[in-house]
C-alpha cells in the first residue's frame, strides 16, 4: 500500500454517463482498496466544477478534456491543471428538433428499408440553416461549454458541411463572429427542455441527453461523435498541479482506482454494463431513467423512435488505450482552439507539444499501471508502455482529413473553414 499524503477526498462530476469511472471506483470499493475515503459530489455546471477544483474545495473532478488545457494556457480562468487519466472515448451526439429533422430528412439518402443512411452529414442541414438566414431568423444550437469537446465536435461537423460555426476573438468571446449557426452554452441536463421550448434548434451533448430527446419525442439525434471522429477522447480526470506535487502517492492511488474502474466497465465485452446502468441511474449520480442510460451504454443507439442501431463502441472506458492521456489528444484540442480563434495568434508546432506535455501526464498514468500489474490487478499487455505519447496519424474523421498531432499547423492548413497560419480576427474580420 502506498504511503498516502491525504486520504479523505472530495471529487466532483457533472450528471453524464461518462462520469461512470468515478461512480464505479466508489461503488466497487476500488478507492477504499487504495486507502482512500472519497465523497463524490455533483456540480451545477462546468465552470463551478473547475473553480472549485482550483480553489481546493474539490480535490479533483470529472472534466471536459479541454478544461485543463484551457486553464493552463489562460483561456478563461488561469490555473495549472493536469490530467493523469483520460476517462473515456466517444459518448456524445448531435440532436436536432423534430421541425429541423422534418426539413432535413427528404434530402438524406435512404436504405432499402426506408431508414436514413448514416452517418448523416451537415450538408443536409445546410439548406435549413440557409432558409433561416433568408427569413432573418438565427439558427441557434446548444453546446455545453466553450472549451468542451461538444463545442469542437459540433463546429467540426457543421464546418465539414459548409456551415460556418463562428469565430472567437480577444474582444468577442461569444464565438459568433461570421457565424451561419449560432452556438451557445446550455448545461447538459437542460438541453432537452431548451430544445422543446424552441430556444435552440439542435445541440451537441453527452449521454443520456440525446437519448432523452428520443424518449420524450422532442428531437432526433442525427449523428454520434463516433461517426464524426471514431474513438475520439472525451472527458479527463483533472487535478491541480499543486495537488499532484503535494500528494504524489495519493495521485497514484486515485489513478490506480480509476484504471480499475475503467477495466471493470469494459471487461468481458461490456458484461458489467447492465449493472453500471443501474448504478448510474441513481439520483446521486446521473439520475436519469435506467432505460434512457441503457440506450447508449449497452452497445446500441436509438436515432429516431424505433430506429435502434448497433454502436458497440459508443461508450469506451478502457479498450483502445482509452485511459492513457495521449499528448496528441491534447494537441487536437489546442488545434481547435486555434482554428476557431480562442488562441488568437499563430503558435509553433513546438509550442503545441510543450503545452500538451505540461497538462497531460502519462508518466503518472504508467506508474499507476505498473503498480497494478505488479499487484496482479491488471495485465501488462493492456498498456502502451512504448509509446512516445503520440498516436499514429489517424484518418477517422467524417470529412476524411488526416490528423497527425506532431504537425498541428499543417493540419489546420487542410481545412477550408477556420483560422490557419498567421490569420487572426480583428473587428470581426479575418486578417492575414
Amino acid at each position: 500500500m502506498l504511503q498516502l499524503e491525504k486520504t479523505d477526498l472530495k471529487l466532483g462530476f457533472i450528471k453524464l454517463t461518462d462520469m461512470a469511472p468515478l461512480a464505479i471506483a466508489y461503488e466497487k470499493g476500488f478507492f477504499e482498496d487504495e486507502g482512500l475515503y472519497v465523497t463524490i459530489e455533483p456540480q451545477a455546471n462546468w465552470k463551478v466544477l473547475l473553480d472549485r477544483v482550483i480553489d481546493g474545495e474539490l480535490d479533483g473532478a470529472h472534466m471536459l478534456a479541454g478544461q485543463p488545457i484551457a486553464a493552463t494556457i489562460g483561456y478563461g480562468t488561469k490555473a495549472e491543471i493536469i490530467t493523469p487519466f483520460s476517462m473515456d472515448l466517444n459518448g456524445n451526439g448531435i440532436t436536432v428538433s423534430n421541425e429541423v429533422w422534418a426539413e432535413m430528412k427528404p434530402h438524406i439518402p435512404k436504405m432499402d428499408d426506408g431508414r436514413p443512411v448514416h452517418p448523416i452529414k451537415a450538408d443536409y442541414l445546410k439548406p435549413v440553416v440557409e432558409k433561416f438566414k433568408q427569413e432573418g431568423k438565427p439558427f441557434n444550437m446548444g453546446m455545453v461549454f466553450p472549451v468542451s469537446t461538444h463545442n469542437y465536435e459540433l463546429r467540426y461537423w457543421l464546418a465539414s458541411g459548409g456551415i460556418h460555426p463562428g469565430y472567437y476573438s480577444p474582444d468577442d468571446t461569444s464565438g459568433k463572429i461570421q457565424a451561419d449557426a449560432f452556438l451557445s452554452v446550455t448545461p447538459p441536463p437542460q438541453m432537452p427542455a431548451t430544445l422543446d421550448a424552441g430556444t435552440i434548434h439542435g445541440y451537441c451533448v453527452g449521454e443520456p441527453w440525446n437519448q432523452q430527446a428520443v424518449f420524450k419525442g422532442i428531437g432526433v439525434p442525427v449523428i454520434t461523435d463516433y461517426e464524426i471522429w471514431k474513438d475520439n477522447p472525451e472527458k479527463v480526470f483533472g487535478i491541480t498541479k499543486e495537488f499532484a506535487e503535494a500528494n504524489p502517492n495519493t495521485t497514484l492511488a486515485l489513478t490506480k482506482a480509476l484504471i480499475r474502474a475503467a477495466m471493470w466497465l469494459d471487461e468481458n465485452e461490456n458484461a458489467n454494463r447492465a449493472e453500471a446502468v443501474e448504478i448510474l441511474s441513481r439520483s446521486e449520480y446521473v439520475g436519469a431513467d435506467a432505460d434512457v442510460i441503457a440506450a447508449s451504454m449497452t452497445g446500441t443507439f436509438e436515432y429516431e423512435k424505433g430506429d435502434k442501431r448497433e454502436v458497440p463502441d459508443f461508450n469506451v472506458f478502457f479498450r483502445y488505450n482509452a485511459t492513457y492521456p495521449y499528448y496528441s489528444d491534447a494537441v487536437w484540442y489546442l488545434s481547435q482552439m486555434r482554428r476557431w480563434g480562442q488562441i488568437s495568434e499563430s503558435k509553433s508546432d513546438e509550442w503545441y507539444d510543450e503545452t500538451a506535455k505540461s497538462v497531460y501526464r502519462p508518466d503518472i498514468y504508467l506508474e499507476a499501471a505498473k503498480l497494478l500489474v505488479e499487484n496482479g490487478q491488471a495485465n501488462e499487455a493492456d498498456f502502451p508502455w512504448e509509446t512516445d505519447g503520440y498516436r499514429p496519424p489517424v484518418n477517422e474523421f467524417i470529412d476524411g482529413v488526416t490528423y497527425d498531432g506532431r504537425t498541428p499547423n499543417a493540419y489546420l492548413e487542410s481545412f477550408d473553414i477556420g483560422l490557419k497560419g498567421t490569420q487572426r480576427i480583428e473587428a470581426s474580420k479575418v486578417i492575414e
